[in-house]
């Protein structure tokens, strides 16, 4: 462990015994940890931190950009009381005016071209199949891609098909019941790895070919290539992102509830829970995401008002 990453626990478990409970803290920070140890950095300067912050799988149009600041400035000055050499990065550095973005929705065959391009994309098998299986589970769970990452080798129970969610966003878990072809995908992954890794350096269920855990930037990064190199959305306004899948897992989920003729009320808590909101009501937002789903809706409106 670096001595970031022993100083970044220390930190965690500072403020927490303080009563904060650190939920933006505990998942970004390692992630800027892993940056600055990649990068063979000594201290915490501002231009790194900005370097990180600004890395481009976020949307600078997004929130995504001063919440990473945030985290890393309380890291930032905790790191700074044992080493006047860190830098803290100023209030203001970074700031972002709140705009709607139109996410791409993937289709299946979106989804069988990303997968189907990356041992093109990546000559290694076990790397190919990580990503492989990575893209899968995102488009089959709808789970956040730190998540995917944070995924460890007990979290999934193999003769019930639950994979549980832990500490994620909100400093909530959560249990994801998942279909058995994804429970199949995920063993035969789990076969090749333990054969191509003898010693992994982790209990991650993902792992690099090194036996470490995959990094988040290098996982969006490829993802990026992967949609560059697929054609997956080229014609689209905006190039998709990785959490795009997210949002397409949600619609896709609500066009087909709406075309089933299903209850989408009563069932809209039941997804809710699943993607891990808060509240029913931040996952009202993806009704809006798509103009088919906006159709449907509307035409089942129609219907109520001339019953």
């Amino acid at each position: 462990m670096s001595e970031f990453a022993l100083h970044l626990e220390e930190y965690l478990r500072l403020r927490r015994a303080l009563g904060h409970e650190l939920a933006d803290a505990a998942r970004l920070l390692p992630r800027f940890v892993a940056y600055l140890d990649a990068v063979g950095a000594r201290t915490i300067t501002v231009e790194l931190a900005l370097a990180w912050v600004q890395q481009p799988e976020a949307d600078p149009s997004s929130s995504v950009w001063m919440h990473r600041m945030g985290a890393v400035r309380g890291f930032a000055r905790h790191m700074s009381g044992i080493d006047p050499a860190n830098e803290i990065p100023p209030l203001g550095l970074v700031t972002f005016r709140r705009s709607w973005r139109q996410p791409f929705i993937f289709s299946d065959a979106d989804i069988v071209a990303l997968m189907e391009e990356v041992p093109r994309l990546i000559p290694t098998p076990i790397r190919a199949a990580t990503f492989q299986t990575m893209i899968g589970l995102l488009a089959a769970t709808g789970m956040r891609v730190g998540e995917v990452i944070a995924l460890a080798r007990a979290d999934i129970d193999w003769d019930e098909g639950v994979i549980t969610v832990r500490n994620s966003k909100f400093n909530k878990s959560r249990e994801l019941p998942v279909d058995p072809t994804t429970v199949g995908a995920l063993g035969e992954y789990a076969r090749l790895r333990d054969r191509v890794v003898m010693r992994p350096a982790s209990a991650a269920f993902f792992l690099s070919g090194k036996g470490s855990p995959v990094l988040y930037v290098a996982f969006s990064d490829k993802f990026r290539e992967l949609i560059r190199s697929s054609g997956v959305g080229a014609g689209a306004p905006r190039q998709p992102r990785i959490h795009d899948v997210r949002h397409s897992f949600a619609v896709n989920t609500l066009v087909r509830w709406h075309r089933e003729g299903q209850d989408v009320g009563r069932l809209l808590p039941r997804l809710s829970t699943y993607l891990g909101h808060l509240t029913p009501g931040h996952t009202y937002w993806y009704l809006s995401a798509a103009p088919e789903l906006l159709a449907l809706a509307a035409a089942r409106l129609e219907k109520r008002a001339h019953r």
